[in-house]
C-alpha cells in the first residue's frame, strides 16, 4: 500500500478488555516500527481498574489509590482512572500524512466525544484551559441545586516522529468511586459523571459505535 492509499482509511480494532500495561507496550511497538505506508489504526477497548499517570502528573493528585495499580505512562496530561464500563479509544495516526498537528488532534477528539454525547441528548463542551469534555448543569441529584461542571471524557496523547498514540476515555457505565481517590487530570475538586447517569445507554456498544463513527469522520484527513 502506498502512502496515499494508506491515508484514505483508518483500521478499526475492537480489542475487548485488555490490561493497560500490555496495551501501552503494544502502542509503543506499533509506533516505533511503523513506516510511511503503515495504515493508521483506531483501537477501541476497556481496561481493568488502573490509575495512569501522565508526564505532568504530580504526587499530590494521587490521593489514595488503595489496591488499584498505578502505572506511569509517557502520554501528556496528569492522573486519570480507567475501568470497566469506560470506552477507551487509542488513535495511532500519522499526523504528517494526515496534514494536521497535535493541537488540532486534541480538538478533533473533543469534538468526537461531544458529538457522541449529543447523539444521546447529552450537552457537553470542551474547555480551553483543561483538555477533555465536561457537562454543566444545575440539577445534579447529589449537587445541592448549584450549577456544577463535571468531567465525562478525558484525553492524553503522545506524538513520536509525527505519529500519535494514546487517546481518549469516555465514561459510560462504570464504578465512579475510584475517581474520588485522585484529583482527575489535576483539577482540584472536579467530580466526574457518565453517560448512563445522564439518560444515555447503559451498554457500551451503542456508545462505542457512535464514537467510532465520529472519530473516523473527524480524524481521517485535514479539513
Amino acid at each position: 500500500m502506498n502512502a496515499t492509499a494508506a491515508a484514505s482509511a483508518i483500521r478499526v480494532r475492537r480489542l475487548g478488555r485488555r490490561a493497560y500495561e500490555a496495551t501501552y507496550a503494544a502502542m509503543r511497538e506499533f509506533t516505533a516500527t511503523r513506516d510511511p505506508d503503515t495504515p493508521d489504526e483506531l483501537w477501541l477497548l476497556e481496561h481493568p481498574p488502573v490509575f495512569t499517570l501522565g508526564q505532568a502528573s504530580r504526587a499530590e493528585h494521587l490521593l489514595a489509590p488503595g489496591d488499584i495499580p498505578v502505572v506511569q505512562s509517557n502520554r501528556g496530561g496528569q492522573v486519570t482512572y480507567h475501568g470497566p464500563g469506560q470506552i477507551v479509544a487509542y488513535l495511532l495516526l500519522d499526523l504528517r500524512r494526515l496534514g494536521y498537528g497535535p493541537r488540532d488532534l486534541v480538538r478533533r477528539l473533543e469534538r468526537a466525544m461531544i458529538a457522541t454525547l449529543a447523539d444521546f441528548g447529552i450537552a457537553a463542551r470542551a474547555r480551553a484551559d483543561a483538555p477533555g469534555v465536561y457537562v454543566e448543569r444545575a440539577d445534579w441529584p447529589d449537587g445541592g441545586g448549584r450549577t456544577e461542571q463535571r468531567k465525562i471524557g478525558s484525553l492524553g496523547l503522545r506524538v513520536s516522529r509525527g505519529c500519535s498514540y494514546h487517546g481518549l476515555a469516555l465514561n459510560v457505565n462504570m464504578d465512579l468511586e475510584p475517581f474520588s481517590r485522585i484529583e482527575p487530570c489535576g483539577l482540584r475538586g472536579m467530580r466526574v459523571t457518565q453517560v448512563a447517569d445522564l439518560g444515555g445507554p447503559r451498554e457500551l456498544e451503542p456508545v462505542a459505535r457512535r464514537l467510532e463513527a465520529h472519530l473516523l469522520r473527524l480524524c481521517a484527513r485535514a479539513e
